[in-house]
């Protein structure tokens, strides 16, 4: 069940928030809690019944585990050590197990001529996701720097809260904490939601989905067929698709959280203003950014130690770790490498000169943001270096151009989504909107907003946001 859907928004949260709304504030928690489950579990059904229910087991289980080592890091200081060790591998060899097994296998199989085999696994749901949240609180409980939940129903309405399950933020638990014990409900917070949860709604389905509609065209086309106009038509496409798509689906998840009375931490700055792919990466997805700085990069010594090549080694895990977090295959650890390279660039060489020449870094941007998406985009090295070969007018043996000014079609089918993208990645469209917000425009374009969006998803467009599959 994702947000953009008729099923979502007509069926499962006007019932969830009924319950919610007319339950208690003692068991409000109990409903998120439960409610959450279900909406987890609906995320399989396709699977079969056998598949739901033992990745609804295995995420319950996980929330119960990660608990209870929270009260044994808490209440048996001596052994608090062990009991975090065994919290980490246990989490970690979870995701290990289900997201990286066939890579593994594959990349052994390739190097000794093995023929390795395991039956295909499903990856379930937001687990990248939720096992970042676990482990934080447990490390978070033996840092001392929160106690240990004691309610285990507080801890799961924590752990499984639908609103960020899936895709995000990722929510320590000092950041909720308080609002678990006491929070305010308030028709304000319901409205503010309602509008939020609208924009992110219109983001996704309104500009996400129509700007991905292009990507995926050029890949039924095949890469060695379109022109190099086409090709950077296409790669800013997917830059904007991307981003609109998880922003939207952060704002989602932030007016969603509103409504229950939480305040879900925001994950996007507008990345695409930034001059440094270094201040990009404080712009974009946030949350992610904050707990590898918290739980790796900080731990590691960060930039504090005296040794360059330290600090060096230091940003290097991030990035290889924030590689493979994003995926179980080469390309990803490809793109946290060139990734890592480039902020090394900027740290050392040319940081001081873009930040200062703001121009020439919005220009160096304009060109470092499309590229190291294609990276992200693409799993196929041939077909990454193709279309590296397409963007700059290399001819590769076998090429053929169908129609060398074949982007004017699709700038007429798509340009104006494209217009949008850019105007919407400037603060100006907020700057805007704070201004009107409580005023009957704003009104009349959030129902517009929202109506148009329901009749795309009647049409079809409810595409799957793009990182449930990390």
């Amino acid at each position: 069940m994702v947000f953009s859907s008729l099923e979502f928004i007509f069926l499962f949260l006007p019932i969830f928030l009924l319950v919610y709304g007319i339950t208690s504030k003692k068991y409000k928690n109990a409903v998120i809690f439960f409610g959450s489950i279900f909406f987890y579990s609906m995320g399989f059904r396709d699977l079969g019944m056998g598949k739901l229910l033992m990745n609804t087991a295995l995420f319950f289980l996980a929330i119960l585990f990660n608990f209870i080592i929270g009260e044994f890091i808490q209440h048996f200081r001596k052994a608090s050590k062990f009991w975090l060790t065994l919290g980490i591998i246990y989490n970690f060899s979870l995701l290990i197990f289900f997201k990286y097994t066939g890579f593994l296998l594959g990349n052994i199989n390739s190097l000794f001529g093995s023929e390795l085999t395991v039956k295909s696994i499903a990856l379930p749901i937001g687990i990248s996701f939720y096992t970042f949240q676990n482990v934080s609180y447990i490390i978070d409980v033996y840092r001392r720097t929160v106690h240990s939940e004691r309610s285990f129903i507080n801890y799961g309405a924590y752990i499984s809260m639908y609103p960020q399950l899936i895709a995000g933020p990722i929510v320590t638990y000092s950041t909720v904490a308080e609002q678990l014990q006491h929070r305010k409900h308030t028709i304000a917070k319901v409205e503010n939601g309602l509008k939020t949860f609208t924009i992110g709604l219109g983001y996704k389905v309104l500009l996400a989905n129509q700007l991905g509609g292009m990507w995926s065209d050029l890949g039924m086309i095949g890469y060695e067929s379109i022109s190099t106009s086409l090709a950077w038509m296409g790669i800013i496409a997917y830059s904007f698709q991307i981003y609109f798509d998880f922003m939207g689906y952060s704002y989602m998840a932030m007016g969603l959280g509103e409504i229950m009375g939480f305040t879900i931490p925001k994950n996007f700055d507008y990345p695409y203003l930034s001059v440094t792919m270094s201040e990009f990466w404080r712009r974009w997805h946030i949350t992610l950014g904050s707990w590898f700085r918290e739980y790796i990069y900080f731990p590691l010594g960060g930039s504090r130690c005296k040794e360059k090549s330290k600090v060096v080694r230091n940003f290097l895990v991030v990035w290889l770790f924030t590689g493979i977090w994003h995926g179980a295959s080469w390309n990803f650890i490809v793109w946290g490498l060139v990734l890592f390279g480039l902020i090394m660039l900027e740290r050392f060489v040319i940081g001081d000169f873009l930040n200062k020449y703001r121009i020439v870094g919005h220009l160096y941007m304009f060109l470092a943001i499309p590229l190291t998406w294609l990276l992200f985009a693409i799993e196929d090295f041939g077909q990454i270096g193709l279309y590296f070969s397409k963007l700059f007018g290399i001819a590769a043996e076998g090429d053929v151009i169908i129609n060398a000014k074949d982007y004017s079609k699709y700038w007429n089918i798509y340009g104006k989504f494209f217009i949008a993208g850019v105007i919407l990645s400037t603060r100006v469209p907020e700057m805007i909107y704070k201004k009107i917000k409580n005023t009957p425009i704003a009104a009349v374009l959030l129902l517009v907003v929202f109506w148009a969006s329901v009749y795309c998803m009647y049409m079809g467009m409810e595409d799957q946001f793009m990182y449930f599959r990390f």
